[in-house]
């Protein structure tokens, strides 16, 4: 950083203040210079293939279509549009040439260098292309619309690709925006360098953006356009019939959401194929699965952005403003590679075992999550505006009596600030500095010097919780309830966890504190209509159950066989206590262990959580595992085989990838093996869940229930039900639960109701 280079630091290196540095680099001059050399990338050596070997192509069609038709394969043929007879051809040899031979690692489908993008403003057109989705069978959609929540959205267009290489759009919502609009924005993708005038259809440009095929008398964006959009209801009329049709697969990239903006008007899409749970169910997070990021390393094809045809910051705007010749390409690139992309992933499920987790689990409980979610759940707003003035007051109050501890003003919320008087003006005990040389201000840290005693410590945790809770929930909720419906509409995401647990956002309606007064406050706010109550149903000591089932543990199995305390039997089992003289200390202590085996929980993290001594918290952990050697020939199961293929598996299949698992550290290792004992029972329950909410609706529905399925808080399902079927509905629920999975060990579920969701715990 400071001489340039590595001949500059040598030819200076008097300047070196630092006698023993100065002394080495003159030493070893020359073993720098050579150091150098060796990392150094050879520019003029010979490569044995040329570039554009590498380069993945499409199938010669002509040719594959002769050699399928002779051998028969007409599945194949169905698969590459060429299903019409064709007369069999002599298949020429390809020319010879050397190249090397490059390692088969992740099969691709590559990206045209053209395709063919429609815009589709009269029906005719339309029906033309519904024609041809009958034709193949299969159907990528996707939606354009105003808002990433779909209870907001509104429809703007819808893109269609029947066949590899081809695609349209249908603008239904476009606006006509001011004319300075996009003024200092890129131009759109089709009229970027290279563009032939006159013709229509453009080369490709360095990004390989796809070229739109815009009538000539369109005028890129004029309002000529505009105006000649097909009326919504005409188009969805139009469409219904092939959406709804049980012969036509259609395929989507997170089709949840465009599930979703069909079933406001009217329209049941089914079935269907995700690209985005196909991509999770094979890679896990061992990738993200957005399809920029997914085009981008399966097909080789850099896709256009958002921001290209939106705009950025302050200068974006709704798609429905967008430019229709923008949003052709856009749009029309998204459905086409949506079907490239199915290509790609759909014949790796079976090859790679994972076929069964996403047929009978990920794809069929995509509508059920889609339904939720537009269903939303009712909120008390006025009970929300009271609960944050209470909170806004006892913030202050404690903001006072901190301040009055500190013996001065400073900024709670500063950890350095915080830390400079906790560690540096108070001398509090047991600081530890963070590597930036800055006192850590942590939960784990102030939690550890609350339990020593000092009040300021437990008045700053106090400060932070409910500045949190009052943050992002009784503040943030009241702006998130949809204005039409008076709920909250969270969206459950499908493929962010490693373990198919799903998680919520926009609002995380999942980590609403249960443990505390005022988390449980914040429940009361969660209502139903008058004439109806909210059903709370959870599996009670799941993970537990699954460790039983999955280890063997047949002492563990039969105590949950016959309802026995399993805290209780284990106290008496690791303690050696008659079960009738365990006492609620040695119960407490079973419990700790019960639940952090589950979690490879170490001596240490198990002594924090009694208040023991890490030996005697060890002791007991070796105790357990003496007692239940099942238990711990389980764990090193585990952790053998996520160090040999990098994932652990439930009992149902899915792959949970483990990372850091031959992680050299000591510290990131002993996360992940922790990580690969708890993911195959984490992720069972969570599979167990999802199978238990896929048959809810039909239950309910062959039942002739009302109940609406509101949310899914892990091992918990949120309903709302009339008065006079709650009862029923509760048992319901109850009995489709524990009924879900062939295990050797009974699931236990648990039914409560109340008027809100905290009277229903």
């Amino acid at each position: 950083t400071e001489f340039g280079s590595l001949e500059s630091l040598l030819d200076r290196v008097d300047e070196i203040k630092q006698p023993k540095r100065r002394e080495l680099l003159t030493t070893h001059a020359e073993n720098a210079r050579i150091s150098k050399k060796l990392a150094t990338l050879d520019a003029q050596v010979k490569v044995p293939f040329a570039l554009e070997d590498l380069k993945a192509r499409d199938p010669e069609t002509p040719r594959l279509s002769a050699f399928l038709q002779k051998h028969g394969f007409k599945a194949l043929l169905n698969r590459i549009g060429q299903n019409v007879p064709v007369k069999p051809q002599a298949v020429e040899s390809a020319p010879e040439r050397t190249v090397r031979p490059l390692p088969d690692l992740i099969p691709s489908i590559p990206h045209p260098s053209k395709n063919e993008y429609t815009l589709i403003t009269d029906e005719e057109t339309l029906k033309a292309w519904i024609a041809r989705a009958y034709e193949t069978g299969i159907v990528a959609v996707d939606t354009e619309t105003t808002d990433l929540t779909a209870a907001k959205a509104a429809l703007v267009g819808i893109s269609l690709s029947p066949e590899l290489g081809k695609a349209a759009y249908i603008p239904v919502g476009h606006v006509h925006a001011p004319a300075d609009l996009f003024a200092n924005s890129p131009p759109p993708p089709a009229q970027r360098e290279g563009e032939l005038e006159g013709e229509g259809v453009l080369p490709s440009s360095s990004k390989d953006v796809p070229s739109p095929s815009i009538p000539p008398s369109a005028g890129g964006r004029g309002e000529d356009i505009v105006a000649r959009q097909l009326p919504l209801q005409t188009v969805i009329a139009l469409l219904k019939p092939v959406l709804e049709d049980p012969a036509i697969l259609k395929v989507g990239h997170n089709i949840k959401y465009d599930w979703q903006m069909f079933k406001k008007h009217g329209v049941d899409v089914a079935p269907v194929d995700d690209t985005m749970l196909m991509s999770y169910v094979l890679h896990g997070t061992s990738h993200g699965h957005g399809m920029d990021e997914l085009v981008g390393r399966y097909c080789g094809h850099t896709t256009i952005t958002f921001d290209e045809v939106a705009g950025k910051g302050k200068n974006q705007v709704t798609f429905d403003r967008v430019p229709i010749d923008k949003a052709l390409a856009y749009a029309g690139e998204d459905a086409e590679c949506t079907l490239r992309m199915h290509h790609a992933f759909k014949p790796r499920l079976a090859r790679e075992q994972v076929a069964a987790v996403y047929e009978d689990i990920e794809r069929p409980v995509v509508p059920v999550l889609a339904q939720m979610e537009l269903t939303g759940v009712r909120i008390d707003s006025a009970a929300l505006k009271e609960m944050s003035r209470d909170f806004g007051a006892k913030i202050a109050e404690l903001e006072t009596r901190i301040h009055a501890l500190a013996g001065h003003p400073f900024n709670i919320g500063s950890p350095k600030q915080l830390g400079q008087v906790l560690f540096g003006e108070m001398g509090v005990p047991g600081g530890r500095k963070t590597k930036t040389g800055e006192w850590s201000t942590a939960v784990d840290v102030l939690e550890d010097l609350g339990a020593q005693g000092h009040e300021i410590v437990d008045r700053v945790l106090e400060h932070r919780q409910l500045s949190k809770l009052k943050s992002t929930y009784t503040d943030a909720l009241q702006t998130q309830i949809n204005p039409e419906t008076g709920r909250v509409h969270t969206s459950f995401q499908m493929a962010g966890t490693s373990t198919g647990r799903l998680s919520s956002t926009d609002p995380n309606l999942q980590n609403i504190p249960i443990r505390t007064e005022e988390g449980r406050r914040i429940r009361t706010a969660f209502v139903t209509e008058p004439g109806w109550q909210i059903l709370s149903v959870d599996y009670s000591q799941v993970e537990l159950r699954l460790a039983a089932e999955m280890a063997g543990v047949e002492a563990l199995k039969q105590a949950f066989r016959d309802k026995v305390d399993i805290h209780t039997l284990t106290a008496s089992q690791v303690f050696d206590v008659p079960v009738d003289q365990v006492t609620p200390d040695i119960r407490r202590a079973a419990k700790a262990v019960n639940f952090g085996i589950i979690y490879g929980i170490s001596g240490w993290g198990l002594s924090k959580q009694l208040g023991i001594s890490q030996g005697d918290a060890s002791a007991y952990i070796r105790k357990y595992l003496a007692r239940f050697s099942e238990i711990q020939d389980f764990m090193e199961a585990k952790k053998a085989e996520a160090r040999r293929y990098g994932y652990v598996k439930t009992l149902y299949g899915r792959k949970c990838f483990i990372a850091n698992i031959n992680n050299k550290m000591q510290g990131p290792r002993a996360g992940a093996e922790r990580q690969a004992i708890n993911a195959p029972l984490q992720g069972t329950a969570a599979d167990i869940m999802k199978l238990a909410m896929i048959r809810m609706p039909g239950a309910l529905a062959k039942a002739g229930l009302q109940a609406r399925m509101l949310l899914q808080v892990h091992d918990e399902l949120v309903f709302e039900a009339p008065d006079e079927e709650i009862e029923q509905t509760a048992a319901l629920v109850k009995s489709v639960m524990e009924n879900v999975a062939a295990l050797s060990v009974p699931l236990e579920a648990e039914a409560r109701w109340g008027l809100s969701w905290a009277a229903a715990h």
